[in-house]
């Protein structure tokens, strides 16, 4: 029944109801984890085999060099040219890195504020002020990057094609604002995929601060759980034909491919924001783990292996977004309380309560032993103007766990909602 048409005493009826079931809910002690988009323990258990692909020393010869010595700052060659093949751009425009892409990413911001960016008048410390755009709901830890270095954090609204570009292209008429973050493909949460003309109109922005970036986080990049491999512009090529070759980074990783404490990542950009940024990163470091990066290379072999591997695990996957996107069809979709997206790749699922209600659905979750990430923490400073986002992770609980937890999270997004329409 939709709650918006319930007299009070159906209310009342329904919460009552509600309120028991939440009781037999806490009754059995759960603890579950739906707070990051982890893979789960079958995912990981399927490309362990990635741990004996090296086993002889002659094992850790390529591209001329000893995989196991010092040197190759950027990489080997031959790690390159795989993230090259997977994202479509050229391998002279990679540098490939550690685990984590994110370090790749705080570590581009970070030398924008001490040193500046290639075409930085000054480094970014030295300003009065730095803007940075953030589409949102978005991803948590790319607004605190930014955050934890003073940026004043700017929310741009998402849309069905990606972020608002009218509001885009007149916010970056601003000196101040100095770049965005995207998440390009599956976007974090909401799973939206930018249209072409989207991603067309970011490669012909015209921003008044020469040091603009596009912060393009193609973490999703091969990540479909429903269906064949969707073909993705190279914002790179997109960025060079439209004249600003140096005005996006693009970052990816294998961390939802093979381990994620135990992958590789990219950052991809112009040759000359590679030298540039390579004759910064030459102090800091030889070179990531390039035996790592040759294991990787040898598993995935290139773009084809990683699509085949993506394939298995998207079999594993499609059922768990199933039994979510199924429980909220049959117990949120007739009370006409949330909307969420239905997204065919990536790691979540977006729901959009009724104004008010998510901080409120979130602590009953937990009082119920169930863990999701925190209300608000899509969107800048961990502040929903709405109260209304809530990003639900499903890969990681087994399929049982996962069908206790969307019943923990249905009946407390049901009180949350009661208690507000009956306040």
């Amino acid at each position: 029944m939709k709650y918006s048409d319930c007299s009070k005493t159906e209310l009342l009826e329904e919460q009552k109801a509600c309120l028991a079931a939440f009781e037999g809910l806490k009754e059995k002690y759960l603890k579950l984890d739906m707070s990051r988009g982890k893979p789960g323990r079958e995912q990981l258990d399927m490309v362990s085999d990635i741990l004996t692909v090296l086993n002889e020393p002659e094992d850790c010869f390529v591209d001329g060099m000893d995989a196991r010595n010092y040197g190759g700052l950027a990489g080997l060659p031959s790690a390159k040219a795989l993230f090259a093949d997977i994202l479509g751009c050229r391998p002279e425009e990679c540098f490939v890195g550690g685990s984590a892409s994110l370090t790749l990413m705080y570590d581009t911001i970070s030398k924008a504020y001490t040193h500046g960016l290639l075409h930085s008048p000054q480094p970014w410390a030295k300003l009065d002020r730095v803007k940075f755009l953030c589409p949102a709901p978005g991803y948590d830890r790319h607004f605190r990057i930014t955050e934890s270095f003073g940026a004043e954090l700017i929310t741009v609204k998402m849309t069905p094609t990606g972020p608002d570009m009218d509001a885009v292209e007149e916010l970056v008429k601003d000196p101040d604002v100095k770049g965005i973050w995207c998440v390009p493909k599956y976007s974090n949460p909401d799973g939206i995929v930018y249209s072409t003309e989207t991603i067309r109109r970011f490669a012909n922005l015209k921003p008044a601060a020469p040091d603009f970036i596009i912060m393009w986080d193609n973490a999703y990049c091969v990540h479909e759980f429903d269906g064949d491999f969707v073909p993705f512009p190279d914002i790179l090529s997109l960025c060079r034909e439209a004249g600003s070759p140096d005005m996006v980074f693009e970052y990816a990783s294998t961390s939802k491919i093979t381990f994620p404490g135990a992958g590789i990542s990219v950052m991809a950009a112009s040759e000359e924001n590679q030298k540039y940024m390579q004759k910064l990163m030459g102090v800091q470091m030889i070179s990531y783990d390039k035996v790592n990066q040759l294991r990787h290379v040898r598993y995935l072999k290139d773009r084809a292996g990683t699509l085949a591997l993506m394939k298995k695990h998207a079999a594993i996957l499609k059922p768990k977004f199933a039994i979510v996107l199924e429980t909220l069809e049959r117990e949120i979709a007739p009370c006409g309380i949330a909307e969420w997206q239905k997204p065919k790749g990536g790691y979540f699922v977006s729901v959009n309560t009724m104004e008010g209600i998510a901080t409120r659905t979130l602590a009953l979750c937990k009082e119920a032993g169930v863990v999701m990430t925190a209300a608000g923490a899509t969107f800048p400073y961990g502040k929903d103007p709405r109260d209304s986002n809530i990003r639900i992770a499903p890969s990681l609980p087994p399929v049982e766990e996962l069908e206790q937890a969307m019943e923990v999270f249905c009946v407390s997004m049901k009180l949350a909602a009661l208690e507000k329409l009956l306040g």
